[in-house]
């Protein structure tokens, strides 16, 4: 006996499969494990998930018991075997009706015989079959076991029996299987051929992915080649720029190491001179004679004034103002830029100038300022900010009027100082670093009165400028015979080139030098010479 189809779910033997919608099969055992999910109705019936898809389906109105069965499931299981039987879908097959094509069990052998539509039918021990193809086997009616579906339902669009056309499909339009078939086969077809030209898309889709998959883990790897290369170089940098800055700093140790070293050994050979001569000049003056004292008393003065006449610090002149900054550019290592410098600069307020125009003079009401460079104790320019910077502004004659000027720190070593001062007079300035003065502080500032706009207009003679009027003047004094008071071309007052009427200047950008609007200009009124 050859092995029977085998249930996908269970891989048991395949008892009375029925089709699920999603074109999956599953035996008696496996369909009565399913439960329903959901609460049914008229619009929503019973929904079971598929154990093999995981689709969620609905079953038809009747539940389980009422879906399809699977008729091809022998034929795809080879050689008939035991199975279920086809009638009460509970017992095992023992026996097949050779007339209908049915498995039976032993009840329903019994029960086949009994009726008189089936009495008539050969009825073989199963084993005894050799009936390796379902194709041609007649089907009967689940309804109607003895009943062949011969038929076709168009209203209810299934195989039904006649006995199914008289009872629950009574009124409803139907044919023979053999006239509908065709139709019905064709419209599947269509349905195939559809879905394979979907299938024959999709799995160019499916090609396109795993080839941008492909696409994808290759660039991945390229990149990822890339970055490691990348790294592996800006840790070489970094590790030769760390080797570079450790070189740098046992230089400035060494350095300033020797500095300390020789100005400990000039000290040290000033105090043995000095203790030298004390302990002679003791000694002399202790044990020697008055004669012995005179005599040498000249070398030893000289010695001793020449000692103390040596210039010496009280105080270490080498500083240890040595740190690192991690966010200074360091410029380019192994073609990477790399950050971090050693700092050694150390600003010197007495190397540290004050640059400006306005340096010593200012306007009343008016913003002006200067310029301050720190430099460090070489005179090199510092290169970063941050320095403690202070600027007092004071009037000499008015302690209580002082100006408070604002100083910007430009973080490169220079810092601008602007102020407007609202007194004229004369300032006394000092600029502080570090709470010394810096080159060129304390210094005065004068501060002048606010800019006089002149009031008259820059012209070439009163009279053209206005338009020959009689009554026209001009600060000049200059007038024309015939009672015209303003100033003419060819009078001795005029200065001979163009001037403001207010005050005679000749420079049109200049300030203007008469009174204040109302008062009288002073000036020699001079007649002009006939015309």
């Amino acid at each position: 006996m050859s092995s029977g189809p085998r249930c996908p779910g269970c891989a048991e033997p395949c008892v009375s499969p029925r089709l699920l919608p999603c074109l999956h099969s599953l035996c008696a055992r496996c369909l009565r494990r399913l439960g329903p999910r959901g609460e049914p109705g008229p619009a929503a019936p019973f929904s079971v998930l598929c154990p093999l898809c995981d689709a969620e389906v609905a079953l038809p109105p009747g539940g389980l018991g009422h879906l399809i069965p699977d008729y091809l499931a022998r034929s795809r299981g080879g050689t008939a075997a035991a199975g279920g039987c086809d009638l009460c879908a509970e017992g095992a097959a023992v026996r097949r009706c050779r007339t209908c094509g049915a498995q039976l069990c032993l009840f329903c052998c019994q029960a086949h015989r009994r009726q008189k539509k089936t009495a008539s039918h050969a009825v073989v021990e199963l084993e005894n079959t050799e009936d390796c193809s379902q194709a041609g086997k007649p089907l009967f009616c689940p309804s109607h076991p003895t009943e062949e579906l011969r038929l076709f339902c168009e209203q209810c669009d299934q195989p039904v029996c006649q006995d199914c056309v008289a009872d629950r499909h009574r009124q409803h339009p139907y044919d023979f299987t053999s006239n509908v078939i065709h139709r019905h086969g064709n419209a599947l077809r269509e349905l195939l051929k559809d879905t394979q030209q979907h299938m024959g898309i999709l799995e160019d889709v499916l090609g396109q992915i795993d080839d941008m998959g492909s696409a994808v883990h290759s660039h991945t790897e390229d990149v990822a080649a890339e970055i490691c290369l990348f790294a592996s170089g800006y840790v070489k940098a970094i590790e030769e720029h760390r080797d570079r800055l450790l070189k740098q700093l046992e230089a400035l140790k060494v350095q300033k190491e020797n500095l300390l070293h020789l100005q400990k050994a000039q000290l040290q050979q000033l105090l043995l001179d000095m203790r030298t001569g004390v302990e002679f000049t003791e000694h002399l003056l202790m044990s020697g004679s008055d004669l012995e004292i005179l005599i040498t008393k000249g070398v030893v003065a000289s010695r001793l004034a020449k000692l103390n006449s040596v210039a010496y610090d009280t105080h270490p002149s080498v500083d240890d103002g040595i740190r690192f900054s991690p966010q200074e550019r360091a410029g380019q290592c192994c073609g990477y830029e790399v950050f971090g410098a050693i700092l050694n600069k150390v600003v010197d307020p007495a190397r540290c100038t004050l640059h400006g125009e306005d340096l010593q003079s200012a306007r009343q009401n008016q913003l002006t300022g200067f310029s301050l460079l720190c430099n460090d104790t070489t005179g090199e320019r510092m290169r970063q900010g941050g320095e403690a910077v202070r600027v007092t502004i004071t009037h000499k004659d008015k302690k209580d009027c002082a100006v408070e000027p604002t100083v910007c720190d430009n973080g490169d070593g220079t810092y601008h100082i602007s102020y407007s001062p609202e007194e004229p007079g004369l300032y006394g300035v000092c600029v502080y670093v570090k709470g010394q003065h810096v080159q060129g502080s304390p210094f005065t500032l004068m501060v002048k009165n606010k800019f006089r706009k002149h009031r008259g207009v820059f012209h070439c003679c009163t009279f053209c400028s206005s338009g020959g009027q009689k009554a026209a003047r001009c600060a000049c004094g200059g007038t024309m015979p015939g009672g015209y008071q303003g100033c003419g071309h060819g009078h001795k007052g005029h200065p001979g080139c163009p001037h403001w009427s207010c005050c005679g200047q000749v420079k049109e950008s200049s300030e203007c030098l008469g009174g204040p609007p109302g008062s009288t200009w002073q000036r020699s009124l001079l007649r002009t010479v006939v015309l």
